[in-house]
């Protein structure tokens, strides 16, 4: 059975993407969605964004929608990483965007010539990946200053602050939870 997700808003405006099978990726809830975007709108126009732990692509293909110039995903998964490819192509943004299929750190690392302006992080929940990646992306030097890093995790993991990586905002929808970071200059 084939598992679909909506574009919210902007230019795609409720078109439907394909999630990829099985329980290894977990699309972000509409409900999560929405009221991410909701806070988040202003902020995206002309901005470059990084899907780290990307899925289907849903995150950075809503930016991309809403008009954010550029979007970068990877996602280790090579069914996810097809999947990805064919929803960047069903929308129309072969030229807005770069698909990588390698590990998280390897992705920040061969990312290092760009400068990004959002990152959302939506890692397996379990795999204890997000404190080791808001450590990667604080130290990697790939952030614009005011840089922000959106991470989606269990609501019963508490956020922390990580390197130049300052948590700001927080916000819970019954399991999950959104934490929002920003980077601050290093004093």
């Amino acid at each position: 059975m084939e598992v679909y997700v909506r574009i919210i808003a902007g230019s795609c405006k409720g078109r439907s993407i394909l999630a990829p099978k099985g329980m290894d990726t977990r699309p972000t809830l509409d409900r999560v969605k929405e009221s991410l975007f909701g806070i988040i709108q202003f902020q995206l126009y002309g901005k470059t964004v990084l899907d780290l732990f990307a899925g289907s692509g849903n995150l950075g293909l809503e930016a991309l929608s809403r008009g954010a110039s550029f979007a970068a995903f990877n996602d280790m998964s090579r069914d996810a990483v097809k999947v990805i490819r064919a929803n960047i192509e069903k929308l129309g943004f072969e030229q807005k965007s770069v698909v990588m299929n390698v590990d998280f750190a390897q992705a920040i690392r061969s990312l290092s010539a760009r400068r990004f302006d959002i990152v959302f992080l939506d890692p397996p929940y379990r795999a204890g990946l997000m404190e080791k990646a808001l450590r990667e992306l604080s130290s990697a030097g790939i952030l614009n200053d005011g840089a922000m890093v959106i991470a989606e995790h269990d609501a019963h993991i508490a956020p922390v602050d990580t390197g130049a990586l300052v948590l700001y905002d927080r916000r819970i929808y019954r399991d999950t939870a959104l934490s929002f970071y920003r980077l601050e200059g290093e004093e």
